[in-house]
């Protein structure tokens, strides 16, 4: 298992500080872990599961639009 600190998050996730924090607080992100009295950091296999769900959650909208009638029906 290994901790990872924000700047690694960031860099792995894309997002900002700021929505890593608001995303923590709706639920929908790991929780941090106390590493200190001013020190946190994430449980790297989270971070990476929570990116492969998002990945999965994209993969199955596209191919339930690839599925759908509409899809196949032209434009204008």
């Amino acid at each position: 298992m290994r901790i990872i600190r924000l700047k690694e998050v960031i860099e792995c996730t894309g997002l900002g500080r700021s929505t890593i924090y608001k995303y923590i607080s709706e639920g929908s992100f790991p929780k941090s872990v106390s590493l200190g009295d001013r020190a946190v950091g994430w449980v790297e296999s989270e971070v990476m599961g929570w990116v492969m769900s998002r990945i999965e959650a994209r993969d199955a909208h596209e191919s339930l639009t690839a599925e759908s009638p509409l899809s196949n029906q032209p434009i204008g």
